[in-house]
């Protein structure tokens, strides 16, 4: 049979298939083989062990799930205050594994004036992000919050306090998920979700929820990458007079020359994200990772290699050091 994972609990995986539920566990043959299942990952299952995993659409790491269509970020306008450069990690590494991305911003009820809501949409919507202003205590602007949802696959991510669960039973009350206020101490979110799990919300709207998260990296990747993941960047990326160009302070660098047309608050954060990769590239400057190929191609035909201690020499060397011995007596 086949099946959706739609939740994971301990070591044992819940799948969706057929409109019925199944608790099952996960053959000792794929733990040998080192294959991890996620949430969003379509599976094989016999008698209550899932037997094989179908290659997957994309997957991303954090939050570790599988096969969606878009990934939703949920900002708080206040409470926790909005974390601009917090907001652009979000997006970059949804850019890096190539998500449709929509932009949230929940408690739009504290804010007091539209200054912030106009600097957001000044910074986002001429990048082609869609963006939704949201108050899941007042229920404002939740039919608009459907909306970008409908038909698809959508993983809701964020920091924690920011609304997600509380957005999910706005839109239906059915599912009653745990919330907590912000700690006046800390003026953070406190977790409520503890793990990734699918919610059908409605008939048109499927949700992964997710636990919020904060200390995401970019620790695995180099600094040439990182601008890549900046949509303003891209028209000028191969237009710089160095091809290993940074866009710090580099003679000739189109991006600096662009910078007035470049949110302030954005540079900052690629700024803030190149000195993270540069981290990275330094811990991986001396660890070779180069991986010796077993095969050889000859004449159009696959051989396979012979592991040095195994080869045997040639005539001329088995020659030589016959020689070599013999002078040597």
């Amino acid at each position: 049979m086949k099946g959706q994972v739609y939740k994971i609990h301990s070591d044992f995986y819940y799948l969706n298939s057929d409109e019925k539920t199944y608790e099952c566990k996960v053959r000792e043959v794929l733990k040998k083989q080192d294959k991890k299942i996620y949430v969003g990952d379509f599976v094989e299952f016999d008698n209550g062990f899932i037997t094989d995993i179908s290659p997957r659409k994309n997957y991303i790491p954090r939050p570790s799930v599988a096969n969606v269509d878009q990934v939703v970020i949920v900002s708080a306008v206040r409470e926790p205050d909005l974390d601009f450069k917090q907001l652009d990690r979000y997006i970059s590494f949804a850019e890096y594994y190539g998500l449709d991305i929509k932009l949230c911003f929940n408690k739009n009820d504290l804010s007091s004036d539209d200054t912030l809501i106009e600097k957001v949409f000044s910074i986002y919507e001429p990048l082609g992000y869609d963006i939704v202003f949201t108050s899941a205590l007042e229920g404002l602007e939740l039919d608009a919050f459907s909306e970008i949802m409908e038909g698809k696959l959508s993983v809701l991510c964020g920091q924690s306090g920011v609304g997600k669960s509380s957005l999910i039973n706005s839109l239906n009350p059915d599912f009653d998920l745990r919330t907590k206020s912000v700690s006046e101490k800390t003026s953070r979110g406190t977790h409520t979700t503890r793990h990734c799990e699918i919610m059908k919300v409605s008939d048109k709207i499927t949700i992964i929820d997710t636990p919020g998260f904060s200390n995401l990296k970019f620790d695995f990747l180099l600094p040439i990458d990182v601008g890549k993941l900046f949509r303003e960047f891209r028209p000028y990326l191969n237009t710089c007079k160095y091809q290993d160009c940074l866009h710090l302070q580099e003679d000739g660098c189109s991006i600096l020359e662009k910078l007035d047309e470049i949110s302030t608050a954005r540079y900052s954060s690629y700024v803030a994200f190149v000195e993270e990769a540069k981290e990275y590239k330094e811990r991986v400057k001396f660890q070779g990772k180069k991986i010796e190929s077993r095969y050889k191609q000859t004449h159009n035909k696959t051989a396979v290699k012979i592991s040095a201690n195994k080869r045997q020499g040639s005539r001329r060397t088995l020659k030589q050091d016959l020689y070599k011995e013999i002078d040597d007596e």
